[in-house]
């Protein structure tokens, strides 16, 4: 019997998961636009507000593009963020407050009620360059 990987796992018909070859244009799309992204976050005369979005999606563009990498598209966005461990061996730190920020972006989203602070911005600023220098680090 093969040992399959944690990605493995959760791939097939109605799993999180379906495998999908990597797309080097669509990698390189990614990480350009979350470049961008991050670099507008660190803007302090930008709202708080808009620096956590540029943030959060820089972090989702990156956790995508890790997940891409590895042959496989994720059926539920939040997903990509608890796939960390297994994308790009990063921790419950970095993969938690990412998590948090899902959520906080959610009920922002859909229900106006977007609860952020500066601290809680800095920290999502550092966790998606963990992410960024994690996805460039040599494999």
């Amino acid at each position: 019997m093969a040992n399959n990987t944690p990605l493995d796992n959760l791939s097939g018909p109605g799993k999180a998961l379906k495998a999908e070859a990597p797309d080097a244009a669509e990698l390189a799309g990614l990480v350009r636009t979350c470049k961008a992204r991050l670099t507008d976050a660190r803007n302090t005369a930008l709202a708080l507000e808009s620096r956590f979005d540029l943030a959060y999606n820089a972090a989702h563009a990156l956790c995508l593009a890790a997940l891409r990498a590895k042959g496989f598209r994720a059926s539920n966005r939040y997903i990509v963020f608890q796939l960390l461990p297994h994308t790009l061996g990063l921790g419950p730190e970095v993969w938690r407050l990412l998590d948090l920020c899902h959520n906080k972006r959610n009920l922002g989203e859909y229900e106006g009620l977007l609860e952020i602070d500066l601290r809680l911005v800095l920290d999502l600023i550092d966790a998606t360059q963990k992410v960024a220098d994690a996805l460039n680090a040599p494999t």
